[in-house]
């Protein structure tokens, strides 16, 4: 998700990459064999490693890394560490945090273009997204360095001189389990708040996506935190099942699809465990005829095909006002058209490979069954293969843009997470409201209009979290992020972010003497 103003600013820029991560800027070169879990300030293997799996380079389906899922013993070890860091981490001030925090946004800054390339490689997102990913990234940090210091309880005067007083304390280990289309960004959404409250953190990232979060871990080290403050542990299914039913841990914080988020509040409840889960969506895109109409088609572009249409909040029910569903649809397939696909280093690529073989034969799925309900496939849809050799075995797609669409079609009820958009016609306010609305989803919802009276009208109507007006997946991080319904609760971002992330304690203080009752 986006910035307002970070893209007319993203310049081409190249930097020295750190010999370290032996790593080069071209498509296709990279490896690693380095240790991807990261534990009391360094990387380790696993000290009972599990299966291994490959990690791949999605533009060119090259394996580039080998992962060992952590087992029981890592994870324990992983948690005990961030214990111990979490005693030190507490009892330093919100002013003391603060820094170590502005430190770690000014090298994530400074390694903006090896972080983003590093991103790019593992994700298969362009460039040009991930920079704008990593430049969040420090912005989060710093936000929540600056609110670190604010963290207070209030006074409360009660008779006789006596008075109460409340605390805004830590939860103590948290663990965060990240999603594979923004893996360095939701890790600082999530460390962010929770360091600045004075917690710990483990970190499991997707497996699919597990090399860019170990150099947060770093960076994190580098700035100044008690080693073990940010660990990283890697793995699937088991591994998260660990570290979730782990009795050191007091806190989860999941990105990734509901059937997992209920999983893992099962397994959060068995430990009274508090939860935060952003989840799915299939979020609704009302465009009205009174809008401006070349503003709507890139705020429909924006809502479907960032990241290879990979975001959780991408507005992929657009509901066009019937009176220009013709030349919106018309300005929209002519624009999905000449997205650039291709090697996502290139300066020039707007849309670059989805992230593996088994999910792109899952979105060209979604779009075989939508023509066989009688959706028609007005652009794309199909497999691309680049000119570039290197490419070839590349997971890439055109773009898709399906009309002739019913809410009843599988390709508008479920969430397919690639670059595929579903046009819907309306013709009523009322009518379109209660369309949006009827999803088991409630993630986020867009509206373009300029009548400003429909627009607050119908936002407030929409049963969703995050809603945009005249714009779409602009998210700066002042602002809280979280979902309705299935979609999840909790908030990331934002001052909400630190009630998620710190408990209230309540003293009461008695000026005279007890009165007893017996």
């Amino acid at each position: 998700m986006l910035l307002r103003g970070q893209l007319p600013n993203l310049l081409p820029r190249l930097c020295a990459l750190r010999p370290s991560l032996a790593m080069s800027s071209a498509t296709g070169t990279f490896t690693t064999d380095q240790p991807l879990n990261y534990r009391a300030g360094a990387r380790v293997q696993p000290v009972d490693g599990g299966p291994t799996e490959n990690v791949y380079e999605p533009a060119t389906g090259r394996v580039i890394s080998k992962l060992l899922c952590s087992g029981e013993k890592e994870v324990d070890l992983a948690v005990q560490s961030a214990k111990a860091a979490f005693k030190v981490w507490s009892q330093m001030s919100g002013m003391e945090r603060s820094r170590v925090l502005l430190e770690a946004a000014r090298i994530i800054r400074e390694q903006r273009e090896e972080i983003a390339t590093l991103e790019t490689i593992n994700n298969g997102k362009s460039i040009f997204e991930a920079r704008v990913d990593i430049d969040i990234c420090w912005q989060c940090l710093e936000y929540y360095a600056g609110l670190a210091g604010s963290l207070a309880g209030e006074h409360i005067q009660l008779p006789g001189g006596s008075f109460g007083y409340t605390r805004r304390e830590p939860l103590g280990v948290c663990a965060g389990i990240g999603a594979w289309n923004y893996p360095f960004q939701t890790a600082c959404w999530k460390a962010a708040p929770a360091l600045a409250c004075g917690n710990a953190m483990v970190y499991k990232p997707s497996p699919f996506t597990p090399i860019s979060v170990v150099r947060l871990a770093e960076i994190f080290t580098e700035a100044g935190v008690p080693k073990g403050l940010f660990n990283v542990v890697q793995g699937g299914v088991a591994t998260g099942q660990f570290l979730c039913h782990h009795p050191d841990v007091a806190k989860i914080s999941f990105t990734g699809s509901v059937p997992t988020g209920i999983k893992i509040m099962e397994m959060a409840a068995k430990g009274i465990k508090p939860v935060t889960l952003e989840l799915g969506g299939k979020s609704p895109l009302i465009i009205f005829s009174d809008c401006t109409l070349e503003n709507a088609v890139n705020g429909a572009l924006m809502a479907n095909f960032l990241t290879q249409g990979e975001v959780c909040c991408n507005g992929t029910r657009v509901f066009v006002e019937r009176k220009i569903l013709d030349v919106f649809t018309k300005e929209v397939v002519k624009r999905t058209q000449k997205i650039k696909i291709g090697d996502p280093l290139l300066e020039d690529t707007r849309m670059g490979a989805l992230i593996n073989r088994p999910h792109l034969d899952r979105v060209q799925g979604f779009i075989k069954q939508a023509k066989e309900q009688g959706a028609e496939v007005l652009c794309g849809g199909d497999l691309y293969v680049p000119d570039d050799p290197k490419l070839k075995n590349g997971y890439y797609m055109r773009p898709c843009v399906l009309g002739n669409c019913r809410d009843d079609m599988t390709c508008v009820k479920e969430e397919i997470f690639g670059p595929v958009m579903s046009i819907l016609p309306f013709d009523t306010e009322e009518e379109v409201v209660e369309r949006a609305n009827n999803t088991r989803f409630g993630l986020a919802g867009g509206v373009f209009t300029r009548d400003i009276q429909k627009a607050h009208r119908v936002v407030a109507a929409l049963k969703a979290g995050m809603c945009f007006i005249n714009n779409y997946n602009i998210s700066p991080v002042e602002l809280p992020f979280g979902g309705y319904k299935a979609s999840g609760f909790g908030r990331e971002n934002g001052r909400a972010a630190m009630e998620y992330y710190s408990q209230l304690k309540t003293v009461c203080v008695e000026m005279g003497d007890v009165e007893s009752v017996f």
